[in-house]
C-alpha cells in the first residue's frame, strides 16, 4: 500500500468517524432503548475498508464523544469500557471485509448480503455486549427497585443493540444490491 492510499484510507476512517458522531445527534426518542444511528456509516466503512481502518475508525468515533461532551461518567473504567472498548469493537465488522469484496466482485450478492449480516451481527453483539457488562457493574444501582442489574442491563442494551443490527441490516440490504462497488473499490 502507498504512502498515498494509506493516508487516503486514515482520512476516510476521519471522515465516517465524524459522520457517526453526526449522526449520534438524532434525539433519542425511546430514551435508553434507542439504536445508534452511528453504526451505519461505521459499519460501512469497515466493510469497506477492512479491520485495521475500521477499529481506528471506532476509536475515533469513541473519542469524538468527549471532544463533543456526549460522555456519561461513572468511573474511569467504565468510560474506557463504554467509550473505547465498545467503539472500537464496532470495527469487527472488518474482519468480513476480503470475504465480502470477493463475493461481490463475483456478484454473488446473496452471499454478500449474507456476510455483511454477519459482519453487522457481530460487531453489534460485541459492542454491545460491552455496554451489558458496564450495565451491570456500574449502571445496575439504576435499575427500577425490584429489578435485578443483570436484567436492566440486558433489557436496556439488548432492546438497543437489537435495534442497531437491523437499522444497519436495512442499509445493507438496499446498498449491497444497488451500490455493491462502495465495498469493493478499485483503488
Amino acid at each position: 500500500m502507498s504512502k498515498n492510499t494509506n493516508v487516503r484510507y486514515l482520512v476516510e476512517a476521519a471522515i465516517f468517524a465524524a459522520l457517526a458522531m453526526s449522526l449520534s445527534f438524532i434525539p433519542d426518542f425511546f430514551s435508553w432503548f434507542s439504536p445508534s444511528y452511528g453504526a451505519i456509516p461505521l459499519i460501512l466503512f469497515s466493510l469497506r475498508r477492512g479491520l485495521k481502518y475500521g477499529l481506528l475508525a471506532g476509536l475515533i468515533w469513541g473519542l469524538l464523544h468527549f471532544a463533543l461532551g456526549k460522555v456519561y461518567y461513572l468511573s474511569l473504567s467504565q468510560v474506557f469500557i463504554e467509550y473505547i472498548i465498545a467503539f472500537i469493537s464496532m470495527g469487527l465488522a472488518g474482519l468480513f471485509s476480503n470475504h465480502l469484496k470477493m463475493q461481490i466482485n463475483s456478484n454473488n450478492k446473496v452471499s454478500a448480503l449474507t456476510i455483511a449480516s454477519l459482519a453487522t451481527v457481530l460487531a453489534a453483539f460485541v459492542r454491545y455486549f460491552w455496554h451489558f457488562v458496564a450495565g451491570v457493574i456500574f449502571w445496575g444501582s439504576y435499575a427500577p427497585k425490584g429489578t435485578s442489574a443483570v436484567w436492566y442491563s440486558f433489557t436496556v442494551n439488548g432492546t438497543a443493540g437489537l435495534l442497531t443490527a437491523i437499522i444497519v441490516l436495512i442499509t445493507i440490504i438496499i446498498l449491497i444490491p444497488t451500490q455493491g462497488r462502495f465495498f469493493a473499490p478499485k483503488d
